[in-house]
C-alpha cells in the first residue's frame, strides 16, 4: 500500500475504491490470537422437497444504482465464470500449526510442511472437491481451473445457467461499450454442498480492487478487474499489453544526499527550521544498504544467493525485465541483473469488454512492477526474483496469483505492495481465500510481507481510523515507511515516521501553515478483524492494541524507507511528449517499504541457512535487542519539493512545494518504542542479520 501514481499512487487527486458488504462474521478461535473469518448464511432457500439450498451472504452492488436500465440474461449474453471456494477441513487448526512452525520457541519450529501435507491435513476434503465439481457440472456448468490446494472450483457458462445455479436472479447491464452483470437477489446453493463452500464470486461484475502502492506526486488513477484464466511462463510481455506509463522526471533542484543543497531564495516557513533543505534527488542502492548498514554484509557475499522472491502485483510492464536490468547496470553496476536470477510468470488479461466499472489501469501498475523488482535487487543483489503477475487487480485475480506462488512453493519469500483502502469492505469469500492462502504459506515457511498502506490512519478517505488490509492479517508481516536523510558518507542523519503535511508556495507565502494539509503517509493503527496475536503481547502497549473489550492485531510490525519526497531513484521505460524512453525517477511509499524489507529478509535467510517463514515470532523476539533502530518523532521538521507542472519538464512551468515531515495532526503517531507508524524500527543490519541468522 503505497501512494504511487496508478495502483497504489499518492498525489493531489484520490481514487474511489469500490465497496461490498463483510457479510456475515464468524469468530474463529485460534492459538495466539482470534481472528474473523466469514461463513456463509444458513437461512434456507426456497425449494420443494428434496431442493432445500442455503443462501449466501449478497450485497448489491454499489454501481448498480448508476448503471441504468437492467434486464434479465437471456443466453445470448456472455458466458459468466464463478470461483467456488472451499470450506477447510480445519483452518483453526491450520492457523495454530502454522504459528508452532514459524515460533522459535516452539519444538515444531521450522518443521515446515510439502503443499501436499498441507492439504492433506487441513485443507478442503477431496470429497468436498468432487461433490462441489459434480453439482457445478450438472447445473451445466463448464468446469475449469482447480488449483492443487483445491482453494477453489471455477467455472463457466451462460449467464441463464449460472443464475439458475445459484438460484437467483441476474440482470444485465450495458455502460457504454462493457457489458456488466449482478445478482438481483441473495444467491444460494444446494443443502447436500452447503458445508462444502466458503464463498463464491464472479456473480456480479464487481470485487473488491487493489491499488498499487507507489507515489511519485502525479495524480492518482486506478485499475480495476477482469477474470483471470491460466497462468504461463513468460519472459516477454503477454498480449493486449497496455503501453508505457506516461513520463515523470524530477524537477531541480534535488539533491544527491540529505540537505546537500538548501533552500536559501523562499520566504521561511514557520514552525520549522530554516533554511529547509531540497528533497532528495532518490537514494540510490548503495546508498540505501549503506544507510541501514547492510553494506558490508552484501560486500562480504550475503547478498541473498539462493533466496528466492516472489513479487505479486497485477500485469506485467513488457519493459520490466530489460528496465530492471538497464537499471542495476547504471546505478549499481558491481551487482548486475543476471538472465538467471529473473523470471515471469504471468496471468493473461482477458476480453475488456467484459471489465466491471472502473476498471484497473493496466500501465498503472507498472511503476509499482518496477519499484518492486529494483528494490528488492537494491537490498539483495543475489537473490533470485519471480515477478508474478495477475490477470487484473480485482483481489479475486490477486489471491489466485498469490495462492499459485503458494501451492507450487516458487518462493521463500514474497513481497506484496498493494492493498484496499481500510478494512471495511472485503468480500467474504475474498477474506476466506486470503485466510486460508497466508495460513498454508506460513506452514509451508513462506515469508509474506505486505505494505501498510499510504494513507496514514484513513480518517481522511474513511472518516475513521482504519489500518490497510491484507496489511492486518496476524499471518503476514506488515512493513511501514519512513522518512530518510542520509548523508554524503551514507550514514543515516534523519529518519522519522512517514507522515506528510504539504504548504504550497504562491505569492510569496506558504499556504496553508505548519504542519499544512496531510497529503499522504505510512498506513497503521488497530484492525477491527484480527485480535491480538501472542507474538506482539509483550511488545504493543495496550493503548494501541485496545479496541473495544479486547486487544487487535497492530500495524505495521517493521518499517524502513517509503517516504516517496526521500525515495528511491528508480529507472523505468516510460513515454514522453518525444517518444518512449528509459529513464529515472524518484517513487515512494510502503510499495518500496515491502520490497526493500524483503531484501533485507533474504539476506537474514542467506545467513541463517534457512527459510524464515512466517518471521513475525522471530521478528518480535529481536525487540530490545539492539536489531532495529526505533523511529522516534523529533522535532518539527520539512523539506521543499519543486514539481513540473506536466509532470516531464519545465515547458508549463512548476510548483514549489514545503513537505512536512511526520504530521502530527494523525490519529496514529511516531514514538519511542513501538508505533502504529513504524512497529518495531527500522532494521539496523549487522546486528538484526547476526540475531536472525542465529542457528
Amino acid at each position: 500500500m503505497n501512494p504511487h501514481y496508478p495502483p497504489h499512487s499518492q498525489a493531489s487527486g484520490k481514487a474511489e475504491i469500490m465497496r461490498r458488504s463483510l457479510g456475515i462474521l464468524a469468530t474463529l478461535a485460534l492459538a495466539g490470537g482470534t481472528i474473523v473469518s466469514f461463513a456463509p448464511a444458513t437461512a434456507a432457500a426456497p425449494g420443494g422437497p428434496g431442493n432445500d439450498r442455503t443462501g449466501l451472504a449478497w450485497q448489491r452492488p454499489a454501481w448498480v444504482a448508476t448503471a441504468g436500465p437492467a434486464r434479465a440474461v437471456t443466453p445470448s449474453d456472455p458466458p459468466i465464470t464463478v470461483r467456488v471456494y472451499l470450506q477447510w477441513r480445519d483452518l483453526a487448526g491450520a492457523h495454530a500449526a502454522a504459528e508452532a512452525v514459524s515460533d522459535p520457541t516452539s519444538t515444531r519450529y521450522r518443521h515446515y510442511l510439502t503443499a501436499a501435507q498441507v492439504r492433506t491435513a487441513y485443507g478442503p476434503t477431496i470429497g468436498a472437491e468432487q461433490r462441489v465439481t459434480r453439482w457445478l457440472a450438472d447445473a451445466g456448468l463448464t468446469v475449469g481451473t482447480v488449483p492443487d490446494n483445491a482453494l477453489y472450483v471455477s467455472a463457466t457458462g451462460s449467464a441463464v445457467a449460472v443464475s439458475a445455479a445459484f438460484a437467483t436472479s441476474i440482470d444485465a447491464y450495458a455502460r457504454g461499450s462493457r457489458r456488466l452483470h449482478a445478482a438481483n437477489g441473495a444467491p444460494s446453493t444446494p443443502a447436500a454442498v452447503s458445508a462444502d463452500i466458503a464463498g463464491v464470486s464472479g456473480l456480479d461484475s464487481t470485487v473488491a480492487r487493489r491499488i498499487p502502492g507507489t507515489t511519485t506526486d502525479r495524480d492518482r488513477t486506478i485499475s480495476t478487474p477482469r477474470p483471470a484464466s491460466a497462468a504461463v511462463s513468460a519472459t516477454a510481455a503477454v498480449p493486449k499489453v497496455a503501453p508505457p506509463t506516461p513520463g515523470f522526471r524530477n524537477a531541480p533542484p534535488c539533491s544527491q544526499y540529505w540537505a546537500q543543497r538548501l533552500d536559501v531564495a523562499d520566504p521561511k516557513f514557520k514552525g520549522v527550521p530554516n533554511p529547509m533543505p531540497y528533497v532528495p534527488c532518490g537514494y540510490l542502492p548503495g546508498q540505501l544498504r549503506s544507510a541501514y548498514g547492510i553494506d558490508h554484509a552484501v560486500a562480504s557475499g550475503n547478498t541473498g544467493r539462493l533466496v528466492r522472491v516472489a513479487i505479486v502485483d497485477a500485469y506485467a510492464s513488457p519493459t520490466l525485465r530489460a528496465d530492471a536490468k538497464t537499471y542495476a547496470q547504471r546505478y549499481d553496476s558491481e551487482h548486475p541483473l543476471s538472465n538467471s536470477q529473473y523470471s515471469q510468470l504471468v496471468f493473461p488479461e482477458t476480453d475488456p469488454s467484459l471489465e466491471a466499472p472502473d476498471q484497473c489501469d493496466a500501465s498503472g501498475w507498472y511503476g509499482e512492477q518496477t519499484l518492486d523488482v529494483e528494490a528488492v535487487h537494491a537490498t539483495a543483489p543475489g537473490a533470485s526474483i519471480l515477478y508474478v503477475g495477475a490477470a487484473s487487480c480485482l483481489d479475486d485475480d490477486i489471491n489466485v496469483a498469490l495462492n499459485d506462488v503458494v501451492v507450487h512453493h516458487r518462493a521463500d519469500i514474497v513481497s506484496n505492495s498493494y492493498g484496499n483502502s481500510g478494512e471495511d469492505d472485503i468480500p467474504p469469500a475474498e477474506f476466506a481465500a486470503f485466510d486460508a492462502i497466508t495460513a498454508q504459506a506460513a506452514l509451508e515457511g513462506i515469508g509474506i510481507y505486505f505494505s501498510s498502506g499510504d494513507d496514514g490512519d484513513q480518517v481522511a478517505n474513511l472518516g475513521h481510523p482504519s489500518p490497510d488490509y491484507s496489511a492486518t492479517s496476524s499471518m503476514v508481516t506488515a512493513v511501514g515507511g519512513t522518512s530518510l536523510g542520509v548523508d554524503a558518507r551514507g550514514h543515516t542523519v534523519v529518519e522519522r515516521g512517514w507522515e506528510t503535511g504539504l504548504a504550497a508556495l504562491g505569492a510569496g507565502k506558504w499556504s496553508p501553515r505548519y504542519p499544512g494539509d496531510f497529503l499522504y503517509g505510512s498506513g497503521g493503527g488497530v484492525s477491527k478483524l484480527y485480535a491480538e496475536p501472542s507474538y506482539q503481547r509483550a511488545v504493543v502497549p495496550d493503548r494501541l492494541a485496545r479496541i473495544g473489550r479486547g486487544r487487535g492485531r497492530v500495524v505495521p510490525d517493521v518499517a524502513i524507507l517509503g517516504d516517496p519526497n526521500t525515495g528511491m531513484l528508480i529507472g523505468q521505460t516510460q513515454t514522453f511528449s518525444d517518444g518512449v524512453a528509459f529513464d529515472v525517477l524518484r517513487i515512494g511509499g510502503t510499495s518500496l517499504s515491502s520490497p526493500l524489507f524483503a531484501g533485507v529478509m533474504a539476506l537474514a535467510d542467506q545467513r541463517a541457512g534457512y527459510a524464515h517463514g512466517f518471521a513475525n515470532p522471530a521478528l518480535y523476539r529481536l525487540y530490545h535487542s539492539g536489531a532495529y533502530t526505533d523511529v522516534t518523532a523529533g522535532g518539527a521538521l520539512a523539506m521543499v519539493r519543486v514539481n513540473y507542472a506536466n509532470g516531464e519538464n519545465a515547458a508549463d512551468g512548476t510548483s514549489t512545494s514545503a513537505r512536512v515531515i511526520d504530521d502530527p495532526n494523525l490519529t496514529i503517531h511516531t514514538g519511542v518504542g513501538y508505533d502504529n507508524v513504524t512497529g518495531m524500527g527500522t532494521p539496523w543490519g549487522p546486528t538484526f542479520l547476526s540475531l536472525m541468522g542465529a542457528r
